[in-house]
C-alpha cells in the first residue's frame, strides 16, 4: 500500500469523520449509529417502565436532576471516545477529576476566593496530568491501559495528599461556582449547557476537520496513518492532554457541585462510566470506530437507569452490578458483530 493511498483506506464511514454527509432524516442516524438502534430502544424500555412506576420520574424536574447528575460522566465519556477512537483507553479520568476539584477548591481559598484563578488552576493541572499520561504511553512505549492504571492511583494519591484526605475549601458563597452548580439558561441548568458545548465541539473536530479524519485513521490502522504522514505521536499525546483538561472541567463542576473540594467522593467510579458509555456508544475498544452522538445516547441510558433505580430504593451496589453487566454486553455484541476479523480468546482458530 503505498503512502498516497493509505488515507482513503482509512477515511471513516458517514457519522464517523468527514467527507460528505448524508442529507435528511438519514442525518441524525449516521451521527448516532445505526448499531445504536438497538440503544434507542433501552432508553425508551427504561424511560417506559420507570414512568410507570413512578410518574413523577418523567416530570421536567427530575429530567433536570438526570441531566445534573449525568454532566461529569458524560464529559469524561465525550473525551474518553476520542482516546478510545484513537485505539487508546484513559483508566485515570475519574482520579484526574478528584485532583481538580482539589485544586481548584485549594486556589480559590489560596488567593482570596477567586474561582477564575481557582479553574484555571485546575484546567492546567488536568492538561499537566493528561500530558503525562501521552509521554509515558509515546516515550515510555507503555501499554495505554497499564499507563493510566498506574495514573489512576498516583493522581488519587496525590489528590489525597494534597488534601490530607479532606474535602477543601466552601466555594458555594462565590457567584461563579454559584452560576454553574445552580444556575439556569433557558431553563437548562448551566451543566447541562456546558457539556452540549463541549460534546457539539468535540463533534465537529471528529466529524468535519482533517484532525479528526486523521484520528480515526490513526485508531483504523495506525501503519496506514504513519505511511500516510500522519505524525501518530502528536495525535496521541493530545489526544490524552485534551482528556486531561476536560476532566478537569468536569473536577470543577464537581466542586461547585458539593461545595468543596474533593479527592475521592464524587469522581471515584468515573472511569468506568466513561468507559460504558463510550462502549454502549458503539466506540469499537480496538479503535477507529465511534460517535458522540451515539456516546450522549449511552449516557443518557446510563443516567435515566441511575436515577430510575435511586427513586425505587434500589441498592447503590445493584446499580453497580447493572453497569457492568452493560459494559460486557457492549463488548460481546462488538465481537459478535466483529466476527471473522479475529479470534475470541481461548476459542479455536
Amino acid at each position: 500500500m503505498s503512502a498516497t493511498t493509505a488515507p482513503s483506506t482509512q477515511r471513516p464511514p458517514h457519522g464517523n469523520g468527514p467527507g460528505p454527509r448524508p442529507r435528511g432524516p438519514r442525518t441524525l442516524l449516521a451521527s448516532i449509529g445505526g448499531q445504536n438502534i438497538g440503544l434507542i430502544g433501552a432508553l425508551v424500555v427504561v424511560i417506559a417502565v420507570f414512568g410507570s412506576l413512578d410518574p413523577n420520574f418523567l416530570g421536567w424536574d427530575n429530567i433536570r436532576v438526570i441531566g445534573e447528575a449525568a454532566t461529569i460522566a458524560g464529559l469524561l465519556a465525550v473525551v474518553q471516545t476520542v482516546v478510545v477512537i484513537c485505539g487508546g483507553l484513559d483508566i485515570s479520568v475519574g482520579s484526574q477529576a478528584g485532583l481538580a476539584s482539589v485544586v481548584s477548591a485549594m486556589v480559590f481559598t489560596a488567593t482570596g476566593s477567586s474561582a477564575p484563578l481557582g479553574i484555571g488552576a485546575a484546567l492546567l493541572t488536568g492538561a499537566a496530568v493528561g500530558l503525562v499520561n501521552g509521554l509515558v504511553i509515546i516515550h515510555g512505549r507503555v501499554n495505554p491501559t497499564i499507563a493510566t492504571l498506574a495514573g489512576l492511583a498516583a493522581y488519587k494519591g496525590l489528590a489525597q495528599l494534597l488534601s490530607d484526605g479532606r474535602a477543601q475549601g466552601y466555594v458555594l458563597g462565590d457567584p461563579v461556582f454559584v452560576f454553574l452548580s445552580r444556575g439556569r439558561i433557558a431553563g437548562l441548568p448551566t451543566m447541562v449547557w456546558i457539556l452540549a458545548v463541549v460534546a457539539a465541539a468535540v463533534h465537529i473536530l471528529l466529524t468535519y476537520t482533517d484532525i479528526g479524519r486523521n484520528i480515526y485513521a490513526l485508531g483504523g490502522n495506525d501503519t496506514a496513518a504513519r505511511l500516510a504522514g500522519i505524525n501518530l505521536n502528536k495525535y496521541l499525546i493530545s489526544a490524552y492532554a485534551l482528556t486531561g483538561m476536560v476532566a478537569a472541567l468536569a473536577g470543577v463542576l464537581l466542586t461547585a457541585r458539593t461545595g468543596s473540594g474533593q479527592p475521592v467522593s464524587g469522581s471515584e467510579g468515573l472511569e468506568l462510566q466513561s468507559i460504558t458509555a463510550a462502549a454502549l456508544g458503539g466506540c469499537a475498544l480496538k479503535g477507529g470506530k465511534g460517535t458522540i452522538g451515539g456516546t450522549l445516547l449511552a449516557v443518557a441510558l446510563l443516567g435515566a437507569l441511575q436515577n430510575g433505580l435511586t427513586v425505587q430504593g434500589i441498592n447503590t451496589f445493584w446499580q453497580n452490578v447493572a453497569q457492568g453487566l452493560l459494559l460486557v454486553a457492549a463488548v460481546v455484541i462488538q465481537q459478535r458483530r466483529n466476527r471473522g476479523r479475529g479470534r475470541a480468546v481461548g476459542l479455536p482458530a
